[in-house]
C-alpha cells in the first residue's frame, strides 16, 4: 500500500501495480470493500505491459478510514481522483496519458468524474458492468439484492438539500448485504447520503452525453446486478463510438478475474 495526499491533508491508499507503459489507468472498486479485489485484473494489465494501474482504496473504505461509509462533500470523491491523477504526473514523468476506470460503483464513480469539472484529465474511460444510478434500465431492482436504500430518509434529505439544507447528509441511508462469512471488518456496510451521492452519476446521460475519447464498457452475461443486454441500447446513442461488449458466463465479481474479461481490457488499453 502507498498513500497519497490529497487536497486538504488527508493521505489516501492506493495500490500500484507498476508497468513500463506510458498508459496509467486509475480503477476504482465498487461499493462496501476496498480495492483488494482487483488485484488479479491489475497484476495482469501491469504484466501484459498494458497500463502501469493504481487501485486507490476511495475514501470512507478499506481497513482504517477516517470516517467508514462518509465523505466531507459530494463532490469530494472526484476531487481525490483529480489529486490521485496529479500525484501520478508528479511521481511518473512518462505517463503519456490516463485512463480512469472502475467496476460496479466504481464504474459509476468514474462516469460522474467525466461529466464534471476534472474530466478532461482522462484521456480515456474504462467502464467495466457500471452501476449509472438506482434509476437507470441497467440496474436490476436493488441491484439484485446486494443493497437496501432506506427509500424515505433519501427523499427527505434530496428535498432539504433542493433547499440548500444539507445539515443531515451525513445520515446513513444505504446498507449493503455482505454475508456474514465473507466479513472481516474492512468492510463498509452504510453509506452517508453524501457518500451514496457523490459515487454515482447524478444524471449518467448527461455525464457521458459530451464524453469523446474513448470509452470500453465491459459486462458480464450472468451479472446478478445489473441488465448487461440493456447496456448496448441505452449507452449506444450517448456515446456512439464506445466499445461495448459483454463477457459470456460472467457474473458480476466474476468479470474483473475473466480471462475473457481480463484480455479484452488488455487488448483496448494497447489500442490506445
Amino acid at each position: 500500500m502507498q498513500t497519497y495526499e490529497a487536497r486538504g491533508g488527508t493521505s489516501l491508499a492506493y495500490r500500484h501495480y507498476p508497468s513500463e507503459a506510458r498508459t496509467a489507468l486509475v480503477l476504482v472498486h465498487g461499493s462496501g470493500t476496498d480495492s483488494r479485489y482487483l488485484a488479479t485484473l491489475a497484476h495482469e494489465l501491469a504484466a501484459s505491459g498494458a497500463a502501469s494501474v493504481y487501485t486507490p482504496d476511495v475514501r470512507g473504505h478499506g481497513p482504517s478510514p477516517v470516517r467508514r461509509g462518509d465523505i466531507d462533500y459530494i463532490e469530494q470523491l472526484e476531487d481525490d481522483l483529480a489529486d490521485l491523477i496529479a500525484h501520478i504526473k508528479d511521481t511518473n514523468t512518462d505517463v503519456s496519458r490516463v485512463v480512469v476506470g472502475g467496476h460496479s460503483s466504481g464504474g459509476g464513480l468514474a462516469v460522474r468524474f467525466a461529466g464534471g469539472q476534472h474530466g478532461h484529465l482522462a484521456s480515456a474511460y474504462l467502464l467495466l458492468a457500471p452501476y449509472l444510478g438506482h434509476d437507470a434500465p441497467t440496474v436490476r431492482d436493488n441491484s439484485g439484492g446486494w443493497a437496501e436504500p432506506g427509500v424515505a430518509r433519501i427523499v427527505a434529505i434530496s428535498m432539504l438539500n433542493a433547499i440548500g439544507i444539507t445539515h443531515f447528509n451525513g445520515a446513513d441511508v444505504l446498507r449493503f448485504n455482505l454475508p456474514p462469512e465473507y466479513r472481516d471488518g474492512s468492510e463498509t456496510l452504510a453509506y452517508s447520503y453524501r457518500l451514496m451521492s457523490g459515487f454515482s452519476p447524478a444524471d449518467f446521460r448527461q455525464a457521458l452525453d459530451s464524453v469523446q475519447v474513448p470509452v470500453l464498457v465491459v459486462t458480464g452475461a450472468e451479472d446478478e446486478a445489473l441488465y448487461a443486454d440493456q447496456f448496448e441500447p441505452v449507452l449506444r446513442p450517448l456515446v456512439p463510438h464506445a466499445d461495448i461488449t459483454t463477457v459470456e458466463g460472467a457474473s458480476h465479481l466474476g468479470l474483473v478475474v475473466s480471462e475473457e474479461g481480463i484480455a479484452t481490457v488488455r487488448q483496448w488499453l494497447q489500442g490506445l
